[in-house]
């Protein structure tokens, strides 16, 4: 089995976590933060570019704005998906008020919209808010379907 890479939210910086080690208690090599927190990180377009190109992990993405009353009222269900499905899953989110362009190129018709990418491709998408249960039973209804 390969070594798992994955980029720092805050950073940038891609990471090699050996598989022999936890990756809990992961931290990056340039920034020393947590790589997983449980709490979904705000990412930018070239660090989010960057987990898509370079994560090992699948990785779930919520776009979301700061206006929008169904994405703030996701925000806490989206943490508590992160506590059940990390480190098997990277959740991250990304401001497409903040990532116009971004957002443009992944098609966002509307918010919140939850994108799985694995492998850099996207694997799934929905939209509409859902509770931390929602969300923990989508990805993993699509993980067995993600390319390895």
């Amino acid at each position: 089995m390969s070594d798992t890479m994955i980029v720092c939210c805050h950073c940038g910086s891609t990471n090699r976590l050996p598989d022999a080690r936890s990756p809990l208690d992961a931290k990056c090599g340039r920034c020393s933060r947590k790589l997983f927190a449980a709490s979904p990180e705000n990412v930018y377009g070239t660090i989010f570019e960057r987990h898509v190109a370079r994560t090992t992990l699948p990785l779930l993405v919520d776009v979301w704005a700061p206006w929008c009353g169904p994405c703030r009222a996701m925000a806490p269900a989206y943490g508590a998906a992160a506590r059940e499905l990390e480190p098997m899953v990277l959740l991250i989110k990304l401001n497409s008020d903040e990532e116009q362009t971004v957002s443009a190129q992944l098609g966002i018709g509307g918010i919140p919209t939850m994108i799985l990418f694995h492998g850099g491709k996207e694997i799934a998408r929905t939209s509409g808010a859902m509770s931390a249960g929602q969300i923990v039973r989508w990805v993993q209804e699509w993980l067995p379907a993600a390319p390895v």
